[in-house]
């Protein structure tokens, strides 16, 4: 079976499960989409690796392992992801070193947390599409992106502060900037994201 290759749609808060995320996959060249649900952890290292801007001030998981196999002349090659089973998806790593080619047995989410950190392609094969896959219209698919763009990337947290809520109006934008290097401090990346969207919104 043939391979298609699939890129990172966007990140939402699940509708279906509490405290649980949906990775949306998108097809390439293609209408289609795979929505994968995550946990938060998993969910906020793959956001975190998506946006530049923001650098944890110590290595997450997936990092560690990145500096690893940097450290070790491994490279991931590509994701798979290979069986879907009572709706849990099974991928795999394909890796190398010194020319030698392993494939590790992996967590979907795992998986692309670390196929974006090497820059890695994600594949799945077409009865995978088929059987979980979504075809969006035109109008569906730009009103999802709309609901991405509204919840991408935002976690589950208790919400103490009106920070946390999101509603910066009030602050400058020095305010704001002090803002991020406290949250990405307090390692809360998830309100460092928010603050750096307002940020955007004001340059």
């Amino acid at each position: 079976m043939s391979l298609i290759q699939l890129t990172i749609k966007g990140i939402s808060y699940s509708q279906t499960q509490s405290g649980a995320y949906a990775l949306v996959l998108s097809e390439i060249g293609g209408k289609r989409t795979l929505p994968i649900i995550i946990g938060a952890f998993e969910a906020q290292s793959i956001a975190i690796a998506l946006e530049k801007e923001i650098r944890p001030p110590r290595p997450l998981t997936h990092d560690l392992f990145k500096t690893f196999a940097d450290r070790f002349v491994i490279q991931v090659k590509q994701v798979i992801i290979h069986k879907l089973v009572d709706g849990v998806f099974f991928s795999s790593l394909v890796c190398e070193r010194d020319g030698v080619e392993e494939t590790i047995d992996t967590r979907t989410s795992d998986a692309i947390a670390l196929a974006v950190r090497f820059q890695a392609p994600i594949y799945t094969y077409e009865n995978i599409l088929d059987k979980a896959g979504i075809y969006l219209k035109m109008e569906e698919e730009l009103e999802f992106e709309e609901d991405l763009e509204e919840d991408e990337y935002e976690i589950d947290l208790e919400e103490s502060s009106i920070e946390e809520k999101g509603d910066f109006s009030h602050l400058s934008l020095q305010q704001l900037h002090e803002q991020l290097n406290d949250a990405v401090a307090n390692e809360n990346y998830e309100l460092a994201a928010k603050i750096r969207d307002e940020i955007s919104k004001r340059s």
